[in-house]
């Protein structure tokens, strides 16, 4: 697929913008021609990134909601990427964490997206891309506040696009399975230690088993559909949830 050029002139803005899924969007954002804002908050590996792609930063703290609601946002592609994640059953599950994966996964995407739609509506044209997960189409335990905040944006996400419709805003979900980042070399240590297995035995044996194909999904993959979702090929289409995982949802 060939992408130089087709977002010249546009902005966007990535959140989790510095590792993992939102690194690769914001570069291959950039490649494409937008000026990208590296959103993040770890002021350092922003900066990094937007020097290297020649975009700017914007350090934040996403889960700081209450920060967020007077803020304005003049882009044309807003990438709702930051995320976290905790695993523990349900009734051991902190409270506090609970609340958090919320603000950060559909509170802030929430937030941002009512900072964008003014802009976006006046320009007529948008695209708000949601990094969704399998865990927002399925479930597996131990992740009762990460599959419902992904559920959630889902959500979210199609209400947008019924109401960006008319002013040439399309909304979109990217529902990768599990991508070799960061976050998911985290919970192969958290799963091996809460089954009592060996890492190794946690990629086969849990995270792929529910996978056709049996490998960890690229960012470079995620990234290029969510370039696509950018361009203005893809102006029809909206409300949709897009499956980058191996065949998971097929069975």
């Amino acid at each position: 697929m060939h992408t130089s050029g087709t977002l010249a002139s546009r902005r966007a803005l990535v959140t989790g913008g510095a590792s993992g899924i939102g690194a690769a969007c914001a570069r291959a954002l950039a490649a494409a021609g937008a000026h990208v804002t590296v959103c993040d908050i770890d002021e350092a590996a922003a900066r990094a990134l937007a020097d290297e792609i020649g975009g700017d930063h914007w350090t934040v703290d996403l889960s700081d909601t209450a920060a967020l609601e007077d803020v304005s946002l003049e882009t044309d592609i807003l990438v709702n990427n930051a995320g976290i994640q905790r695993i523990s059953p349900i009734h051991e599950f902190d409270p506090a964490d609970w609340r958090l994966i919320n603000r950060l996964m559909v509170e802030a995407p929430f937030l941002l997206v009512r900072a964008a739609l003014p802009g976006m509506y006046e320009r007529g044209f948008g695209r708000i891309i949601n990094i969704s997960s399998i865990h927002g189409l399925r479930a597996s335990a131990y992740k009762s506040a990460y599959v419902s905040a992904k559920h959630a944006l889902e959500g979210f996400s199609k209400v947008t696009a019924l109401e960006g419709a008319e002013h040439g805003v399309t909304s979109n979900c990217i529902n990768p399975a599990y991508v070799r980042t960061p976050l998911v070399e985290k919970q192969i240590a958290d799963q091996a230690r809460i089954h009592d297995i060996s890492p190794d035995e946690v990629v086969e044996k849990i995270m792929l088993t529910e996978s056709a194909v049996k490998r960890l999904v690229e960012p470079q993959e995620v990234a290029s559909l969510a370039t696509w979702l950018a361009s203005p090929d893809a102006g029809m289409v909206t409300g949709a949830a897009y499956t980058i995982d191996g065949g998971w949802t097929a069975s």
